[in-house]
Formats: structure tokens, sequence, C-alpha cells
């Protein structure tokens, strides 16, 4: 593993933190279906900061133009994350017999599914060097 994914890791982990936290600081203001997408925008901030800063070099595009796209990856990520939950729930499990807590576990694979193509997206889109426009 390089030193550059390790601190990517590292950045998602203090963004879901992030995410978590707001979460439930929110929760006493809004309802919980508001409060989980504001968190998510929390926590996708977090991120796009920690890795602008300590994991990816300088790409040399505007600080919007960049997060938008730091955003498509992670609406990318979001789908990808989906799938995966759902499709162990609905046909992997069920398939193999997997009964302790499916939902879950299920859930938590999903979540981890998109860490590679997640730092490669960034890594060579989101990030990739370019000139300012």
């Amino acid at each position: 593993m390089t030193r550059e994914f390790a601190v990517f890791i590292a950045a998602g982990a203090v963004a879901a933190a992030a995410n978590w936290c707001s979460n439930l600081g929110l929760r006493a203001v809004m309802p919980l279906e508001y409060s989980v997408a504001a968190a998510y925008l929390v926590g996708m901030t977090v991120a796009y900061a920690l890795c602008r800063t300590y994991v990816f070099s300088a790409s040399g595009a505007r600080v919007y133009r960049e997060y938008m796209r730091f955003a498509v990856v992670n609406v990318i990520a979001l789908a990808q994350v989906w799938v995966v939950t759902i499709g162990a729930v609905e046909a992997v499990f069920p398939a193999i017999g997997w009964t302790w807590r499916p939902a879950d576990v299920a859930h938590a694979l999903g979540v981890a599914s998109p860490v590679a193509t997640s730092y490669l997206a960034h890594r060579y889109y989101t990030f990739a060097r370019r000139s300012a426009a």
C-alpha cells in the first residue's frame, strides 16, 4: 500500500466520523431524513478538504471545479455502495445461505467497496493535473 493510499483511507475515516457526528447534532434541529443528507454533505466536504490538503498534489483547477468533480465521484461511489449492498442482501447471501445480520454485513461490504475505485477516480479525475481555467 502506498503512503498516498493509506492517507486517503485515513482521510475517509475522518470524514466518515465528521458525517456521523454532524448527524447527531443536526438531528436536534431537523428531521432524520434531512440530517442524513446534510451530514453527508459535511462528510464529503471534510473528505474533499483533507484529500486536497494531505492526499493529492494540486491539480491546478479552481476549487469549485475540483469540488464538483469530487461530488461526481461520490455520487458514483454511492451507486456502487447501493449495488453491492442490495446485491448481497437480495442475491448473494440467499444463494450461499448467509443469515447472520445480512443487512449489516452487506452494508459494510458496500461501504468498503468503493475505496479503491474512489481513490483511483480522485487521483486520475478529481485531482488530475490540469491548468487553471
